[in-house]
């Protein structure tokens, strides 16, 4: 890579950190709060994100403000199924929580501000979400995070779904 198209992709990149930061304020404010109950922070070069790992929140995974992902687990290595499985619409195998919040990072660093009032517009933690569901194929595939893509790692997803039918899901 060029150093110009470096300097290019460092200045797209803080743009977004900087786009997604208000709601990266209040993912901090949130983790800060739940230290002295036990949550971690780590910092995750790889998921674009400050980790507050042992979140004392909800029956389990994770949520994603901004660049900070607040994870119930100790690490985000952790597998999980993805909203489609869970809905009983279909077996997929299961996928790494880390990557599906790391989709969700993505989004937020695009839609800024907007991202939570667009994500509840369209059903908010449901399977028929197109954020859940872009986050989903992400994670599958790692292609496709953006929520209004139909064809981003769609090849791919499909392989998947194939994959899994023929009986390689977990």
């Amino acid at each position: 890579m060029s150093p110009a198209a470096r300097v290019a992709r460092a200045a797209v990149f803080v743009s977004g950190v900087v786009w997604a930061s208000p709601n990266s304020l209040l993912g901090l404010i949130a983790g800060l709060a739940c230290m002295p109950f036990g949550a971690r922070p780590r910092l995750r070069p790889g998921e674009y994100a400050l980790v507050f790992h042992r979140m004392p929140l909800g029956p389990g995974g994770a949520m994603t403000l901004g660049n900070v992902i607040l994870s119930t687990a100790e690490h985000l290595d952790t597998r999980c199924r993805t909203y489609a499985h869970r809905a009983g619409w279909c077996e997929e195998p299961s996928t790494r929580i880390g990557d599906h919040e790391r989709a969700h990072v993505l989004q937020y660093m695009a839609l800024g501000v907007f991202f939570l009032p667009l994500y509840f517009l369209h059903g908010g933690i449901h399977a028929r979400n197109r954020f859940e569901r872009a986050a989903d194929r992400y994670a599958l595939t790692g292609e496709g995070w953006w929520p209004w893509s139909r064809g981003n790692g769609r090849r791919a997803y499909l392989a998947a779904r194939l994959a899994a039918d023929a009986g390689g899901s977990q």
